[in-house]
C-alpha cells in the first residue's frame, strides 16, 4: 500500500513543525505533501531546511479546499491521508488506517483528542440520516481516503469556503460508500480549545465569542459562512426537497434562540443580531441558488462542478524533493 499524508497550511509554521515531526516519528515511510499558501510567517523556509516533506505546493488561494485538493492532485500513493497542521497522529493511527482499507473501507476516520483546561474532550463520531441516506461526518483535518473515491468524487468541492469535509461526506453517502470511523485513528490537537494557543492565525479558521461581546461584523460573517455553505450543499446534493428546508429551518431556529439569549446576556449587541437575522436570509438565498445551479451542472453521482478536474493553475510553485528522501520500505 502507498501512502501519501497531505497537510494543508496557513501561517502555522510552529503547529506544522510538530506536526511533521509526528509524522516522521510514526509515518517515516510516507509521502509527505505540503500545501502552503499564502503564509507570511516563514513557513516555506522552514519547509525547505527539513528533510522530511516529498512535495511542497505554495498556492495563492486562501481558501482550505483549493488547498486540500491541490495536495490530493500532488499526491500519488494509493491511500491519500489529510491531515490538519495542528494534529499530531497517534501511535496507532497508521495501522488503524491500513486495516480498515484492507478491509473493504473507502473512507476512514477517527476522533481528535482536544486539551482543554482540566483535561481533554474527544470528538465522538457523528451520523445523520437525510433523505433516506446515512451520512457519516468526519473531521476533514483527520481522514484517509483511497484513490478510486477520490478520483470518482473529483476531491473537495471549491465553491465552498467552509463545510468542504461535510459536503464530501454527504457525496460520498450517495455513492453508497462506506465510511470507516475506528478510535484508533486518533489524533491530538496541539491547540487548547478554551484559552490556548492561537492556531496561526489561520483565517479559514472561524472563531465565537468564548466570553466577550460579538461584534457585529463578527457574526455576520460567521453566520454568512455557515448559511451560504449549509444552504449550497443540501441544495446540490439533494435538490429541492422538503427535507432541505426543514434543515435549513431548524439551524436558523437554534441559532435565533442562542443569539437572543447572547443579547439578553449582554454577550450579542441587538443590532448585531438584527444584522445577522439579514445575512441569514441572503446567505441562504444565494446558496440555494447556487447549489442548485451546480446540481444542474454535474448531474452526475459525484456532484461536484468545482472539483480537482475543473482547474489546473492551483500551484503558484511546486518543489519535488523524493530524490532527497531515504529509500521508501520494501513491499
Amino acid at each position: 500500500m502507498e501512502f501519501s499524508v497531505v497537510v494543508p497550511t496557513l501561517n502555522g509554521r510552529r503547529q506544522l513543525a510538530a506536526c511533521l515531526d509526528a509524522l516522521e516519528e510514526r509515518l517515516s515511510d510516507a509521502e509527505v505533501v505540503v500545501v502552503n499558501g499564502p503564509s507570511t510567517d516563514g513557513t516555506s523556509g522552514m519547509i525547505h531546511e527539513r528533510s522530511d516533506v516529498d512535495v511542497l505546493v505554495e498556492i495563492a488561494d486562501r481558501n482550505l479546499n483549493v488547498a486540500r485538493n491541490a495536495g490530493l492532485d500532488a499526491a500519488s500513493g494509493d491511500v491519500v491521508a489529510l491531515l490538519d497542521e495542528s494534529h499530531l497522529v497517534e501511535t496507532t493511527w497508521l495501522a488503524t488506517v491500513e486495516e480498515a482499507i484492507a478491509s473493504g473501507a473507502d473512507v476512514v476516520t477517527g476522533p481528535s483528542h482536544r486539551p482543554v483546561r482540566g483535561g481533554v474532550t474527544t470528538e465522538a463520531r457523528e451520523r445523520r440520516t437525510i433523505a433516506g441516506r446515512e451520512v457519516t461526518y468526519f473531521d476533514g483535518g483527520n481522514v484517509a481516503l483511497t484513490r478510486e473515491a477520490i478520483e470518482e468524487l473529483d476531491g473537495f468541492d471549491e465553491y465552498l469556503e467552509t463545510g468542504g469535509a461535510r459536503d464530501l461526506a454527504h457525496r460520498l453517502a450517495g455513492q453508497g460508500r462506506t465510511v470507516d470511523w475506528r478510535p484508533g485513528m486518533g489524533v491530538r490537537d496541539s491547540i487548547e480549545t478554551d484559552g490556548g494557543d492561537d492556531p496561526g492565525g489561520d483565517p479559514r479558521i472561524v472563531r465565537h465569542g468564548h466570553g466577550r461581546t460579538i461584534v457585529g461584523g463578527e457574526i455576520q460573517q460567521r453566520w454568512a459562512w455557515k448559511y451560504r455553505s449549509l444552504a449550497y450543499r443540501l441544495a446540490k446534493n439533494y435538490g429541492p426537497r422538503p427535507t432541505v428546508f426543514r434543515r435549513l429551518a431548524g439551524h436558523t431556529t437554534t441559532d435565533g434562540a442562542t443569539s437572543i439569549r447572547g443579547v439578553l446576556k449582554g454577550e450579542v449587541t441587538p443590532t448585531s443580531w438584527l444584522g445577522g437575522g439579514r445575512t441569514v436570509t441572503t446567505s441562504t438565498l444565494y446558496g440555494l441558488k447556487d447549489g442548485l445551479r451546480a446540481r444542474v451542472s454535474d448531474r452526475t453521482s459525484r456532484r461536484n462542478p468545482n472539483g480537482i478536474s475543473s482547474r489546473s493553475d492551483r500551484a503558484v510553485e511546486r518543489y519535488d524533493w523524493h530524490r532527497r528522501r531515504r529509500p521508501r520500505r520494501p513491499e
